[in-house]
């Protein structure tokens, strides 16, 4: 007699905070490092860019995490306003939201036997059925109460992590050439980890991932560069 294995269906839970950590380490990595190699051009004492970039991470740490949180409330709000809208719709126009409710349903392939049955059914409870007007016709579900300040925290935290790999190497060397070598050997390497365990959780191919995120993070450095060592 064969034994029946339970099927575990493996879906990626934290997107939100990927979300979140990827905004705030990408920017993390290519800010203070662009930063750094432009003052590192300037012809300034290790000591000089390294004051110079940790007051730039603090300021973009909390420039960022506000920037999370107020993303966070704003996405709040407007689902709020949404389902005030579906429940004064579903109040005042009843026909007119079952007949989206059978539209929504006939992009299923639903006969329309079913598509009454179900649109009575799911009359029946207001709740329900501003519910299912909400994710189906919006594509909007209840956000975290707490989104805001945990987005706040992930970005501004990654963001300090980020603009902390790039520094290291002005801390440790001597002069601005050998820490700015330094830093872009560790912001490559940084990248390619970053890359790869990102595409990782997500189920996309790691390598792949890996040099996608590296490539993108060098072009968004080297434009601030420039940018910086111009001025």
């Amino acid at each position: 007699m064969s034994h029946l294995h339970p099927h575990q269906e493996k879906h990626f839970q934290g997107s939100e905070m990927l979300s979140d950590i990827v905004i705030g380490m990408s920017d993390g990595l290519t800010v203070p490092f662009a930063l750094a190699a432009g003052v590192s051009q300037a012809g300034v004492s290790n000591s000089v860019i390294i004051t110079a970039v940790i007051a730039e991470i603090a300021a973009g740490a909390i420039a960022m995490g506000l920037g999370g949180y107020l993303a966070g409330q704003t996405e709040r709000e407007h689902y709020f306003n949404e389902l005030k809208r579906e429940y004064d719709e579903v109040e005042h126009l009843p026909e007119r939201e079952k007949q989206e409710i059978k539209e929504i349903l006939s992009k299923y392939n639903i006969s329309e036997r079913v598509q009454n049955d179900l649109v009575e059914e799911l009359s029946k409870d207001k709740d329900k059925w501003v519910e299912f007007m909400m994710q189906f016709e919006l594509g909007l579900t209840e956000p975290d109460i707490n989104r805001a300040k945990k987005s706040a925290f992930n970005i501004g935290l990654s963001y300090i992590a980020g603009g902390v790999i790039p520094l290291i190497p002005y801390i440790l060397t001597n002069t601005p050439n050998e820490g700015f070598v330094g830093s872009v050997i560790l912001t490559v390497i940084a990248l390619l980890i970053f890359g790869y365990i990102k595409s990782r959780v997500t189920g996309q191919s790691p390598i792949k991932g890996a040099i996608k995120t590296t490539m993108v993070g060098l072009i968004a450095a080297s434009v601030a560069y420039f940018v910086a060592k111009l001025f």
